[in-house]
């Protein structure tokens, strides 16, 4: 069970929900959080936000890096090479010295689709917090980066967006190091203590347990060998789909987390069946490479209904 966009999921993540909240009740239902829009526009560049906050997204899901001249900027990947062409990793080069993106890149979650823009910048975090303001966002640290860390942490601290930016990590050893360096920003559950929380709800344990989390950000079990392969063995993804199927899918599961203040947001679907079946399970959002199909599936369905 992954529970922040994998390594494989390339983009920014657009939420459109019902009843997100960061961390305070201040949202009403709707479903939305983009995965940058990156199957309309270029991932993670400027317009591609623009797009996605056009559709109404509710949370911008955003993957950090630190450049030679300590930039944090918005990359999934640490090496350029399927962004740009250009074999070099993010912290090699200045912020000034970056390549430009492709004039079109694979969309991973919808293979044989291809994304396009005229916008093929990478961008600041810093210019993103200027502005997108109030708009809340999740920003993912993949590895145990001292300075990476300390950098957002002290320009969340600056922008005040300490209770609408969220630390996800799916390293508990890195999740530890954001935590220190700024305790007020929610967090979002590691992989290890995803398993833990699906151990004690198993038991019967979960109700006597407190979560500090306010975010559990998942793959739904249904893309699995669908527009999601994390295995290179199909064997092994048919294993993983069935399993994780029967471990998560759990209207119960999602239920109890959502009482007790927990997000059940689940990633990154593209097609309208997904849509269907996370809203069914009482997902609070849904991130996705395509927010104006997402949100035009809500205008024609309506917010989507808690889970009994």
């Amino acid at each position: 069970m992954s529970c922040s966009p994998s390594s494989s999921c390339a983009g920014l993540a657009c939420c459109i929900r019902h009843g997100f909240q960061p961390s305070v009740p201040a949202w009403g239902p709707t479903g939305e959080l983009p995965h940058t829009g990156s199957g309309e526009r270029l991932e993670n560049t400027m317009e591609a936000m623009e797009n996605a906050m056009a559709q109404k997204a509710d949370l911008l899901e955003l993957d950090c890096q630190l450049t030679r001249d300590g930039v944090v900027v918005v990359s999934h990947d640490k090496n350029l090479y399927r962004q740009s062409g250009v074999n070099r990793d993010v912290g090699s080069l200045d912020f000034e010295e970056l390549p430009l993106y492709k004039e079109e890149l694979e969309v991973y979650f919808s293979p044989g689709h291809f994304a396009h823009g005229s916008d093929r910048h990478m961008v600041r975090l810093e210019d993103v917090f200027r502005r997108f303001p109030w708009t809340p966002m999740s920003l993912e640290v993949k590895e145990q980066n001292e300075e990476l860390i300390r950098k957002i942490a002290g320009l969340v601290r600056h922008y005040e967006r300490d209770e609408i930016t969220i630390w996800a990590s799916e390293k508990s050893s890195v999740m530890k190091k954001c935590k220190a360096a700024n305790p007020e920003m929610p967090t979002a559950f590691t992989i290890s203590r995803g398993f833990w929380v699906l151990l004690l709800y198993y038991l019967g344990l979960l109700p006597f347990i407190s979560i500090p989390e306010r975010f559990l950000i998942s793959f739904l079990p249904t893309i699995i060998n669908r527009t999601y392969f994390p295995f290179s063995c199909s064997g092994l993804n048919q294993l993983a789909a069935v399993v994780s199927k029967w471990l998560i899918m759990r209207k119960s599961l999602i239920q109890h987390l959502e009482q007790r203040g927990v997000q059940v947001v689940f990633w990154c679907l593209n097609e309208e069946s997904d849509f269907e079946v996370a809203f069914r399970l009482g997902a609070t959002g849904v991130i996705t490479d395509y927010p104006t199909a997402l949100r035009r599936y809500l205008d024609h369905h309506g917010p989507p209904a808690l889970a009994s």
